[in-house]
């Protein structure tokens, strides 16, 4: 199962600029969260953080018990062999055919005989869906497959934390939510905690079990799908919605005048955008047919539970009817499984 990782007080400037303070949140181990948040907001830099490449000037990153913040290199050493990291473009060796890219951890960080390489990298070939492809070069392949390419070699260690940056990054739809597809089943296959970062609407609001939102250097809010679904916190119910009205704008927050004009126009009838048609908790994506059931969500179900009674009343009925109706479970005859070509992904 994947390790709990705790961030406390965390803030980031690079020189006079600073890109986030005081983030507090848990990642819940062997759960799916989502960090999203406008562009520019530091998502990718605070990512980074996380595994050491980025210093932050305070606050405190535990993992697996360790505050990689305070530990010598050769204990951050260790701790990074718990993850694995999916990069935007997937970050492949353009010379390496794809077999040789997903092996280099194995050769580069264990001494496994090349017998035992191979059969790991077929493995995580087969979960990724890219068996038959791995004598092609990355410069062959549509840019789906490198991201599964890339997806394979952050699994080749067995990773208990797995970082995703953009996952939908030059991607359309369609691919990222076979990309999206591949992360719940891998979260069902070994529990792994996994954080996506992104600012996909679609993507938020359907794969992750736990949300949290970066705005205006700070953290607004983190938490259980149900909660961030069903929240009237302006900025997350605007980014969420992909609507126009709210504090966020096109190159910086707003000001209240100009909030006020672009809430008069929808008053007198022009459409602000978005998916309000849509609001609310919407099913969350679930692992395919024929693989393990996701230990996640019966976790997470189990806290917003625990805390169901201090939420508006609304947010409780939302919730309530959400589990009822099953969001947690999959239906194989309402969710038939389905599969693409190895070379259009």
């Amino acid at each position: 199962m994947g390790v709990e990782v705790s961030v406390e007080g965390l803030t980031k400037s690079f020189g006079s600029q600073k890109i986030w303070q005081d983030v507090t949140l848990t990642l819940p181990a062997g759960e799916v969260s989502a960090l999203l948040g406008p562009s520019g907001t530091g998502k990718s830099v605070f990512l980074k953080s996380l595994i050491g490449l980025l210093r932050p000037e305070q606050g405190s990153i535990v993992i697996d018990g360790t505050n990689i913040l305070e530990c010598s290199s050769k204990e951050l050493y260790e701790i990074r062999k718990l993850f694995g990291v999916l990069f935007q473009d997937g970050a492949l060796f353009g010379s390496m055919n794809l077999f040789d890219n997903v092996a280099f951890p194995l050769r580069e960080h264990t001494k496994k005989s090349e017998s035992d390489v191979r059969k790991i990298v077929m493995e995580k070939m087969e979960l990724v869906g890219l068996l038959g492809a791995e004598d092609k070069l990355p410069g062959e392949i549509s840019g789906g497959m490198r991201k599964r390419a890339g997806l394979a070699r952050a699994l080749v260690l067995d990773p208990q934390i797995i970082l995703v940056d953009e996952p939908d990054s030059g991607l359309d739809p369609v691919r990222t939510t076979y990309i999206s597809q591949t992360l719940i089943d891998i979260n069902a296959e070994i529990d792994a905690t996994i954080l996506i970062v992104s600012h996909n609407i679609n993507l938020a609001r359907t794969v992750p079990d736990n949300i949290g939102m970066l705005f205006r250097r700070k953290l607004v809010m983190f938490g259980p799908r149900e909660v961030l679904l069903t929240s009237d916190e302006p900025v997350v119910k605007q980014f969420l919605g992909g609507t126009m009205i709210g504090p966020i704008g096109m190159s910086e927050e707003k000001d209240e005048a100009t909030m006020a004009a672009e809430q008069a126009m929808v008053d007198a009838g022009h459409h602000a955008g978005g998916v309000d048609d849509v609001e609310g908790i919407v099913p969350q994506m679930k692992a395919t047919p024929g693989m393990p059931f996701r230990q996640a969500v019966a976790r997470r179900q189990e806290r917003v539970r625990e805390i169901m009674h201090t939420l508006p009343d609304s947010a409780q009925i939302a919730i309530q009817e959400s589990f009822e109706e099953g969001f947690g479970t999959y239906d194989t005859e309402e969710f038939p499984l389905y599969e693409e070509p190895l070379e259009s992904v």
